[in-house]
């Protein structure tokens, strides 16, 4: 970019510097309902040979799903089944087809990783880009010092690039929490004041935070995206690296028929042990399942909601999603919004696509058990409803087969559970049963009792070395890669540390399981997860909370132990899940405390590259955390406003129109907050008389701010109790 362009950029920042945001520039969005067929006109350009690669993926899971239910029915009893055999061996098909799919997919992903002899590439230089880019960070009640020092590291990450200059960053804020809400307005301030001279910034909250995530983005759309070529659609604990978005923006301009492409996000920033398990396993097995993916899926691919760029038109064209008829959990909005989006666009005719060597895109994982089933109970509930998604018409059959993955990633947990009681009922059957050699009415020979011990054993290591094969090659490419295996600790501490977290991970999935069929089973109860911010750091564990939410879980343990008992070699089967459920306390417990989270670093083990030397980007991200932590301190709202004329002034520019509080629920709640805020007599009277719901909204409203603080400056300064803020 030349000194001229410069110049000019700066002078256009200089003139909207003062803007909080920029001109409307609105583009449709229709509506697409799930019914409805839509004339593409065009078609994603695949790679060579994409139905060859598909074949072997598909073809090798099924010759494998073949072979190992032909063995599991001789293990059964062959062709004296019963009722209880015959339900076990459809669920060993399911199963086994399920884990004989992900094993296919990682070994082309180790072969495509082994051809390229490492796991993430180099960021090639590229040429100026010529199209606008918009950064969307979507956040709803998070921690405000994370996310404005993630959103100041990814800035100064763009200007390194000299490439800056064709992005502006949007904060779109569904914050319900009005302390938050001003909290955020405080962070934006300083940081508009820090970057103004590099990097537009803007921020966007809505009153109304219907279809959360997917409505805040659609909402955006709607108001600026004519203006922008594309978006980066970020996370509330996204870091990206700017020569990683400079590269998106190169891929998307290099591919026409592309409508998004999906980045690998390496989980970061974790301190429990459970958040360095999640870490590791990313970084040392992900990549080959990622890969593999990205080799079969072709345009065809899946969008797992964050650090992916999409092409703005397309977005607007093809993904305005529905509202799905009857009532939650089923119905209502769509949760599990970016499954459904990458089917949309495929449906129009865009490609959706991973490039998951992309190195420099980065994520944040659950820091203890307890905020993974937090999490993996709003997905359950998102990925069940696509079941209503599926008869859509139109969509592509790998967009269905996502569709499919996504509800028996969650199925598969109560499939799993019948599994092995059904396992465990016919052993116990057996081993309390007296065998009957003669059956009733005339007979030849007598029904000898079929036992094979050692195709069952067989079977059982099959199994095994199918669910920790991809494990094992990632391990592999990890070592393959010399760079990677010196920045982990070396070989000997790679090994140590997959052999400890396959050994706690084994553990823990039984607990996972059942807490996962709990989920399903809730829901198809009916039980609405709702929505609440996740928390991404939070101080150890403690036994009592622990104690409260996995006492089931150690008491079905205890229950399966006791039964197991009755036949010693069921006991030794079921072990490891046993033993799981059973200590399911005291994992939780450990594995959510970060002082062993520390050890098990200072002893090298779990250790990525991206851990033990952090990227730029990354240490920046956390030390403006820090910044924004000690500088920013949290009060009450209204108070904040009334100390800081300036902070007000902003506060209300940023106020939406008054026919968007003025409507509904809101303007019911608007008109008994007015009514509770007129009547008091003081800031704190009036703090007390009204909901949450009704200062939020009483915030956002002209009129309501101006009552609200007045209050508050009576309080603090009686000479101006006559002092009309209203103007």
């Amino acid at each position: 970019m030349d000194a001229a362009a410069v110049t000019a950029i700066t002078r256009i920042r200089a003139r909207h510097d003062r803007r909080l945001l920029p001109p409307p520039a609105p583009l449709d969005m229709p509506i697409r309902q799930l019914n409805e067929v839509p004339h593409a006109g065009r078609r994603p350009v695949s790679p060579v040979a994409i139905g060859l690669r598909r074949a072997l993926v598909l073809g090798g899971a099924v010759l494998l799903t073949g072979f190992a239910t032909h063995e599991m029915s001789l293990v059964l009893g062959g062709h004296g089944s019963t009722a209880l055999q015959a339900i076990m061996l459809l669920l060993f098909v399911l199963l086994f087809g399920w884990i004989s799919l992900a094993f296919m997919s990682a070994l082309a992903g180790f072969a495509v990783l082994m051809a390229r002899h490492h796991s993430f590439t180099s960021h090639r230089q590229t040429a100026p880009l010529s199209e606008r880019t918009a950064l969307l960070m979507p956040i709803h009640n998070e921690d405000v010092a994370a996310v404005f020092g993630r959103l100041e590291a990814m800035v100064e990450s763009l200007v390194g690039t000299r490439q800056d200059g064709t992005f502006d960053l949007f904060v779109l804020s569904d914050t319900t929490d009005s302390e938050t809400w001003i909290a955020e307005q405080t962070a934006l301030r300083a940081l508009r004041a820090r970057v103004a001279a590099r990097t537009r910034l803007f921020y966007l909250r809505r009153p109304d935070n219907g279809g959360r995530k997917a409505g805040n983005v659609a909402n955006w759309v709607r108001r600026f995206g004519a203006a922008y070529a594309h978006f980066v659609v970020l996370d509330a604990d996204s870091v990206m690296d700017g020569r990683c978005l400079v590269a998106l923006v190169t891929e998307i301009e290099r591919r026409p028929d592309a409508g998004l492409i999906q980045t690998y996000p390496l989980t970061v920033g974790g301190h429990t042990l459970l958040a360095r398990m999640q870490q590791f396993a990313g970084r040392v097995y992900g990549p080959v399942i990622a890969e593999g993916i990205a080799w079969w899926h072709g345009p065809e691919g899946n969008f797992w909601g964050h650090n992916a760029i999409i092409r703005t038109q397309a977005f607007a064209e093809a993904a305005g999603l529905p509202r799905l008829s009857g009532y939650g959990p089923f119905g209502g909005d769509i949760l599990s919004h970016d499954f459904v989006e990458a089917a949309l666009l495929r449906r129009h005719g865009w490609g959706v696509l991973m490039l998951p060597a992309l190195a420099g895109s980065y994520e944040q994982g659950p820091p203890t058990m307890i905020e993974l089933a937090a999490r993996d109970r709003r997905w359950c509930q998102g990925n069940v409803q696509h079941a209503a998604v599926l008869p859509a018409r139109g969509l592509h059959w790998m967009s269905r087969l996502h569709l499919l993955q996504g509800i028996g990633a969650y199925a598969t947990a109560p499939l799993w559970l019948a599994f092995l009681a059904l396992g465990g009922a016919i052993s116990v059957q057996a081993h309390l049963s007296l065998p009957r050699y003669f059956p009733d009415g005339p007979s030849l020979f007598p029904n000898w009792p079929e036992v094979d011990p050692v195709r069952a054993m067989w079977m059982f290591a099959a199994t095994m070395l199918l669910l920790l094969a991809p494990k094992l090659l990632g391990v592999i490419s990890l070592l393959a890669d010399r760079a990677a295996r010196r920045a982990s600790g070396g070989g000997a501490r790679v090994i140590a540390g997959a052999l400890l977290e396959t050994l706690l991970a084994g553990l823990l999935a039984p607990v996972t399981m059942l807490s996962q069929a709990r989920q399903v089973v809730e829901i198809l109860l009916g039980r609405d997860a709702g929505w609440s911010a996740q928390a991404r750091d939070c101080a150890r564990v403690r036994w009592r909370l622990a104690l409260r939410r996995y006492w089931t879980h150690t008491a079905i343990g205890l229950v399966a132990a006791g039964s197991a008992s009755l036949s010693p070699a069921l006991a030794l089967w079921m072990a490891p899940i046993l033993l799981g459920l059973v200590m399911a306390i005291p994992l939780v417990v450990l594995t959510g405390n970060p002082a062993i989270g520390t050890a098990t670093r200072r002893l090298g083990l779990l250790l990525t590259p991206e851990e033990a030397s952090p990227p730029r980007v990354l240490r920046r991200a956390m030390m403006l955390r820090d910044h924004y932590a000690r500088d920013g301190t949290v009060d009450e709202a209204v108070g904040m406003l009334a100390a800081d004329p300036h902070l007000l002034a902003m506060h209300r520019r940023l106020l939406p129109p008054r026919s968007e509080t003025r409507a509904g629920k809101e303007h019911v709640a608007l008109s008994n907050g007015l009514a509770k805020a007129r009547g008091a007599t003081t800031l704190q009277h009036a703090l007390d008389l009204v909901t949450p719901h009704e200062k939020r909204v009483l915030l956002g409203d002209p009129a309501g701010l101006a009552r609200l603080v007045t209050l508050a400056r009576r309080t603090a300064t009686p000479t101006r109790m006559l002092e009309d803020v209203a103007g």
